[in-house]
């Protein structure tokens, strides 16, 4: 027989893998050559997910190659990630991007960038790109990123701050650019906003970027729950 490999995966990131890996213990070829990275991403586990990489019990870093015979053990990173509290999303995030920025994430986002222009933009500002594209998280010049648990903005939005324990400023971004948001009187806004909301709200501010004008309106009892959610998930809460 030919030889092998027996590589635990931890419950954590079983789902990259394909169904028959899923079981807790994989068997892998052996070919003498391979990394202990590249047995990760052959199994589907994208290399910004894994942590720790033991072999025999002991660590080792990506790059050792495996003995036949040994057991390879590949664990998640650990929470919280130490990681630039600066992210970039890619399209399909745009409402996890507006949760972010409305707690004080700084979170870019555009819905018109493709992967080439994603990742150089991540490198360019230093900034993680959350995405729940396997492939793209795989690609060799991705500066830094993250796959994003949760089928929900609001699961999205609990597995980030949860994993990466960025600052959070609530109501100090704007949610549609990303900009910072200054208080401004009403006054100073009372042309741009309907007599309804002059008659019943005092606060404001205004986007330095886009101008948008914001105040806590109708909703804020919803975006107020967004906003508890997520200092309640903050390891440092």
């Amino acid at each position: 027989m030919a030889p092998t490999l027996h590589v635990r995966i931890a419950p954590e990131l079983r789902f990259f893998a394909a169904p028959r890996n899923r079981g807790g213990v994989a068997e892998v070829p052996f070919d003498g050559t391979s990394t202990l990275g590249h047995i990760a991403e052959s199994l589907g586990v994208p290399l910004t997910e894994v942590g720790a990489l033991l072999v025999d019990g002991v660590p080792h870093d990506r790059s050792y190659r495996p003995r036949a015979g040994e057991i390879v053990e590949i664990r998640p990173v650990e929470r919280p990630q130490q990681a630039p509290p600066r992210f970039l999303l890619d399209v399909h995030l745009g409402k996890l991007a507006r949760r972010l920025r409305l707690v004080g994430v700084d979170a870019a986002y555009r819905n018109d960038a493709d992967d080439d222009e994603l990742i150089a933009e991540a490198e360019r500002e230093h900034r993680v790109l959350l995405t729940q594209d396997r492939g793209l998280l795989q690609r060799r010049a991705l500066w830094a990123g993250a796959y994003v648990r949760g089928s929900d903005p609001a699961q999205q939005l609990v597995d980030v701050i949860e994993r990466f324990a960025p600052p959070l400023a609530p109501w100090t971004r704007c949610t549609a650019c990303n900009g910072p948001l200054a208080p401004v009187s009403k006054e100073d806004v009372q042309e741009e906003i309907e007599p309804g909301t002059r008659r019943h709200y005092d606060e404001y501010a205004r986007c330095r970027d886009c101008d948008r004008v914001y105040w806590r309106g109708a909703h804020s009892r919803r975006i107020n729950a967004i906003v508890r959610s997520a200092l309640e998930a903050h390891p440092g809460g």
